[in-house]
């Protein structure tokens, strides 16, 4: 499928009636001839994450869910997937995001299939050789038996080495912020090293220096507005963030910045100590947390 047929599809979903439950979503994908079925699957792994929301998140859930609940239709998806799709970081996101889930939950049904496709897939074989099950699992020398592992890490090296990886050390706060915001705004299938060049920086800001890990949760809150991303700034480094050590900045802040305040409320603490909680609930409000 081509870019601009790719994007027609990603319009007709934008446009589509907001699926509100997993009952909706199935009683509208299910019934999808294949070619339609793989062609969505194709044009999702486009989507950045800050346009992950509403009906596009229903339908990423709904892929999630398909190896589990309908393994046929999930290898058939496979299957069709690497036949008509050209774009490689596209078909390789069928790895663990979609064929590792089918082997885990319904890999004895299905490898009989698997090996008879492989005979005659080029394909199938390469992407095989990103299956790795442990070396327990009964599937894992059938698996090997199959898969050309060599090529898949040749291509896997090459889609997730950056062009220009990041310095985080040398970059000033706002470029780290801008940084953030790049990174992470990326669908799955655009990431490359530098998202764990940034998550590896976060670790030793959060460790080292503290302050100033909330100095750039402040600068990507003065960038960003888009309610995804704002949810996983939340949920990812102010979460990890906040400690008896961090709580009178963060207090602070909140009090000085009403969008710091309203970030605090997509922040989980129901592990911290019973001081901390306190705290956060005096800030926050009492809720289930």
């Amino acid at each position: 499928m081509g870019l601009s047929e790719h994007a027609t599809l990603l319009e007709s979903i934008a446009s589509a009636p907001e699926l509100r439950t997993p009952d909706e979503t199935e009683a509208f994908l299910d019934p999808m001839p294949l070619a339609e079925l793989a062609s969505m699957w194709c044009a999702l792994q486009r989507v950045s994450r800050r346009d992950q929301a509403g009906s596009v998140w229903a339908l990423k859930l709904y892929f999630d869910h398909l190896p589990h609940r309908r393994p046929q239709r999930a290898l058939d998806l496979i299957l069709d997937v690497l036949k008509t799709e050209t774009d490689k970081p596209t078909v390789m996101q069928l790895n663990d995001k979609f064929l590792l889930a089918l082997l885990y939950a319904h890999g004895d049904e299905v490898i009989g299939r698997i090996e008879h496709e492989a005979k005659h897939n080029v394909r199938l074989r390469w992407l095989l050789g990103g299956v790795h099950l442990g070396e327990e699992d009964p599937l894992t020398r059938r698996i090997a038996g199959l898969a050309n592992e060599a090529a898949w890490y040749a291509d896997h090296l090459a889609q997730r080495t950056p062009r220009e990886p990041l310095d985080c050390a040398s970059m000033s706060l706002s470029e780290l912020a801008r940084a953030w915001i790049e990174q992470y705004s990326r669908s799955d299938r655009d990431q490359d090293d530098n998202l764990f060049a940034i998550m590896d920086f976060e670790r030793d800001l959060r460790e080292d220096d503290p302050d100033r890990m909330i100095d750039l949760i402040l600068e990507i809150l003065r960038m960003e507005s888009n309610p995804v991303l704002l949810s996983l700034l939340a949920a990812g480094p102010l979460e990890d963030v906040i400690s008896l050590r961090t709580i009178d900045r963060i207090e602070r802040e909140a009090r000085a910045d009403r969008r710091f305040h309203d970030l605090l409320g997509g922040v989980w603490y129901y592990r911290a100590s019973d001081e901390l909680k306190t705290r956060l609930d005096a800030l926050v409000g009492v809720r289930d947390r």
